[in-house]
């Protein structure tokens, strides 16, 4: 038994068939982990969500771009 580094939740796995880096979701808060030393086992939450945030700064950063344009549009007319 090994507990969720993130909400702390007992997970049933077996530990004999996990190897260092397999992944694991857990059920209670659904987090992405990754198996980071297996003696003894333990886990780390997996970094999915900060590439999810990268790709939305980038896109913010284009709809900023947007609006600079159509008020240059707007003072030109």
């Amino acid at each position: 038994m090994v507990n969720c580094p993130l909400c702390d939740a007992v997970m049933d796995v077996d530990e004999e068939e996990l190897d260092e880096g397999d992944s694991l979701t857990c059920e209670e808060c659904g987090a992405n982990l990754s198996v980071s030393g297996v003696s003894p086992l333990e886990l780390t939450a997996e970094d999915d969500d900060d590439e999810d945030f990268d790709e939305d700064e980038d896109f913010d950063d284009d709809y900023d771009d947007e609006e600079d344009e159509d008020e240059e549009d707007e003072e030109e007319e």
